[in-house]
């Protein structure tokens, strides 16, 4: 009988075990998370779980009962130490081993610390598990200055939050806005404008170079030499991806594990997916480690589906999403976003479409949108219309087609769909 080990407890590894009942595969499945909670998502832990809005069931990938009844030994609290290639078994930090016939590796990321004097005082947290959000839930209660450094998705997401909670944040980013790294100039200063409206101070270009307290934290000194008071600091600059795994047992490791389009590594029985998996994406011609949720859900079913014998390769757009106060982001397509800007909407009413384009192709898509009661209906409700969810299906006809009409792609009048050749 056959025998997968899927290492990491979050979505990937998850999705990867809950797909494999899904296509039939009847062998011994075991999962194994460093956490001693049942597989879980992480995205509300800066969102609706921060915030006290919902409860830890509910990020649950499936209910606690699901892995008992279809199966799946679930082994929470214990790391994986070694993988032994050779003898096709992983070795537990409680010393007890697993033999596989598969091995999916879907570890994670840790969330990268503030390696400065001061680091370690009380007080100061990253966010990466239920844990965290509680610990920083909890402190910001009675908090009088909070201090959030780090302007990407996680940082974005706390000080929003920790806002909608009416704490007093203060956000640095190292850029010149927050998010500007990731959605350049002209986006970044909407998320600048939306901080800025909900009472977030915001110090563009900061650097933290030293913590300050009596064994809490109480400040931070910036390199330019600023005292920033803070009775609680969340460090948001950013993730690594867990690889020591891989890396020792001689796997190709690259930003990320190095994987083909089946997501097997040099070992052809070993799989990786996740935010540790470098992939091929065909639609953008280059492989990419994606660090988002629906990276982690596809890669792990896709997994799944090489293990049960498919052979089709991985051909997920690369997709995320972030809520911040009442706007709702999602982005498709290429990271790096080449090309020309076109604009569907107003930009200013926080509620549009944006694409990028290169020689009447587009390579990315953003909408933008203000949170409606449709914002809760069923995950195929969707609207193709400025100010409202776009349709994922359009949207991957949009970026894998050869050509698109522009002006009609920048018409808020035309629908979507008519825009892409033979779907009219």
């Amino acid at each position: 009988m056959n025998e997968v080990v899927i290492v990491g407890g979050g979505l990937a590894g998850a999705s990867a075990a809950s797909a494999l009942r899904a296509e039939g595969f009847d062998g011994v499945v075991t999962l194994v998370g460093s956490e001693s909670h049942p597989p879980y998502e992480r995205p509300p832990l800066s969102k609706s779980y921060l915030r006290g809005e919902s409860d830890r069931p509910e990020a649950y990938v499936t209910p606690e009962e699901w892995w008992a009844r279809h199966g799946v030994e679930v082994r929470t609290g214990v790391r994986v130490r070694r993988i032994d290639r050779v003898g096709r078994s992983v070795e537990l930090a409680d010393g007890t081993s697993r033999r596989f016939d598969w091995l999916i590796l879907a570890p994670g990321s840790r969330a990268r610390t503030l390696r400065v004097p001061g680091g370690d005082l009380e007080g100061v947290r990253t966010l990466r598990t239920f844990e965290d959000a509680d610990e920083i839930r909890a402190r910001a209660r009675d908090a009088e200055h909070v201090l959030v450094v780090g302007g990407g998705w996680i940082g974005s997401e706390v000080t929003a939050s920790l806002r909608q909670l009416d704490v007093p944040v203060t956000l640095a980013v190292s850029a010149h806005r927050p998010l500007e790294r990731a959605l350049g100039e002209r986006l970044a200063g909407l998320y600048d404008r939306l901080h800025r409206d909900h009472g977030a101070a915001l110090l563009p270009r900061t650097r933290i170079v030293a913590l300050e307290g009596d064994g809490r934290v109480r400040a931070a000194r910036t390199v330019a030499g600023d005292r920033i008071p803070a009775d609680l600091v969340v460090v948001a600059i950013g993730a690594a991806p867990l690889v020591d795994l891989a890396q020792d047992a001689g796997l190709t490791v690259s930003d990320g594990v190095v994987v083909d389009g089946l997501l097997r590594t040099d070992d052809r029985t070993v799989l990786a997916a996740g935010d540790i998996a470098r992939v091929p994406y065909p639609d953008l011609r280059r492989s990419l480690r994606v660090e988002h949720w629906g990276a982690a859900r596809a890669q792990g079913e896709h997994a799944a589906r090489t293990v049960v014998g498919a052979r089709q390769p991985y051909a997920e757009l690369p997709y995320f999403y972030s809520d911040q106060y009442e706007t709702g982001m999602e982005f498709w397509g290429d990271p790096l976003r080449p090309g020309e800007v076109v604009v569907r909407g107003d930009p200013e009413s926080l509620a549009f479409d944006m694409f990028w384009q290169e020689d009447g192709r587009v390579r990315a898509a953003l909408n933008m949108h203000v949170h409606h009661h449709h914002d809760h209906a069923a995950p195929d409700d969707h609207h193709d219309h400025a100010g409202g969810h776009l349709d994922p299906a359009v949207v991957a006809r949009l970026l894998r087609s050869p050509g698109v009409d522009v002006g009609a792609l920048g018409d808020p009048d035309v629908p979507l769909d008519a825009v892409v050749p033979g779907d009219r």
